[in-house]
């Protein structure tokens, strides 16, 4: 059996020796006292961290089985002590092997990993108040998971339809290990087939809601000039709220002109966090637009783009009446109850088989 590191093609090697260095790098940066003083830059590097961990580990380790088995080989030959290397060897091969696929399955999901905070967007689409009833009810379904998981939310903007108790939209901000690498599943069209509280006659009506999740990444990863690439509008909120929506300018509106980008934060009282909140909208649509212009570079010879932001058709359906959920890219049915309760963990888990297949396949 040939030595498991020779068969690796030398970009997978000069990844893993990267990613290696990095790893290093950020535990060196988590003992310097500065960095300890900081608990967000803690907790974002204990999450990449925490991510690269697995693969790094094991690339380590298939060295060092690579080492032992060439110091093996070399006493073959040696009357004493060649029978015990004859033995040995196959062992230390088959160990090599198991690694070596274990750590190409972490590689090629290390960097959704790293990623541990994303801005999610719903959207009420067709299906009028029913519409804005089934995007209330899936930000619901995403904030049981996310209280599951132990991650963070806030809601950085929400705009909702009062008349029905409904949302027309709303951005949130998730934060937590593998939040990326899982809700990254959730970008597209989810379909709901149900009877509205408002119908009648018993009609099954079928309504929408779109889901747009974006990474957030760190300001770094995004060069924004703020004084010659952006456009900053300040006015006054619109909508329902009293006197200080009406008179007090409090609502940013950030427009990204080398890319037209549009961003408009009101939904707090303070226009410092108004801005701050609307600057982290506009480095993540940025950085997701760069992340689509790269992701169609490499697989614009592909049709599916599983596992992108550009999932804009269908993904889901919910059907009350059966009381399943079927998605378009899993050829089991879920169940409905289990899914809108916010157990999403086995949905993910096969999703990211499935994605995890089709990427080692690239390598």
């Amino acid at each position: 059996m040939p030595d498991p590191l020779l068969t690796l093609p030398e970009t997978v090697r000069a990844k893993l020796d990267e990613l290696e260095n990095q790893h290093a790098r950020i535990e060196a940066d988590l003992l310097e006292p500065a960095v300890l003083a900081d608990h967000r830059r803690v907790r974002d590097l204990s999450i990449r961290r925490a991510a690269s961990q697995p693969v790094v580990d094991g690339w380590r380790r298939l060295k060092r089985l690579a080492s032992e088995q060439a110091e093996l080989r070399a006493i073959l030959a040696d009357p004493e002590l060649g029978p015990i290397a004859r033995e040995e060897i196959p062992r230390l091969e088959s160990e090599s092997a198991s690694l070596l696929a274990e750590v190409k399955s972490s590689l090629v999901t290390t960097d959704d990993r790293r990623v541990g905070s994303i801005i999610l967007e719903l959207r009420a689409g067709t299906g009028g108040d029913e519409a804005t009833l089934w995007c209330r009810d899936l930000m619901e379904m995403y904030a049981r998971y996310a209280s599951k998981r132990g991650w963070q939310s806030e809601t950085m903007e929400l705009t909702p339809e009062p008349t029905v108790g409904g949302v027309r939209h709303a951005v949130i901000n998730v934060r937590g290990e593998g939040v990326w690498s899982e809700m990254s599943f959730e970008a597209g069209v989810h379909s709901v087939k149900r009877v509205p509280a408002t119908e009648t006659q018993g009609r099954i009506h079928t309504s929408t809601a779109t889901v747009a999740v974006l990474p957030e990444p760190e300001e770094v990863d995004v060069r924004i000039d703020w004084e010659k690439d952006v456009t900053e509008h300040l006015t006054t909120a619109q909508g329902p709220g009293g006197q200080n929506v009406n008179k007090v300018t409090t609502a940013c509106h950030l427009v990204h002109n080398p890319t037209g980008i549009e961003v408009r934060m009101q939904e707090s009282k303070s226009l410092q966090q108004n801005r701050e909140r609307a600057r982290r909208l506009l480095i993540a649509r940025v950085h997701e637009l760069e992340r689509q212009k790269k992701q169609a570079e490499r697989t614009a010879a592909r049709n599916s783009q599983i596992g992108t932001g550009e999932r804009s058709e269908k993904i889901r359906t919910y059907r009350y009446q059966e009381g399943i959920v079927a998605d378009q890219r899993l050829d089991e049915k879920l169940q409905l109850r289990d899914i809108l309760a916010g157990d999403l963990a086995p949905m993910f888990s096969a999703l990211l088989e499935q994605e995890t297949a089709r990427r080692l396949a690239e390598l």
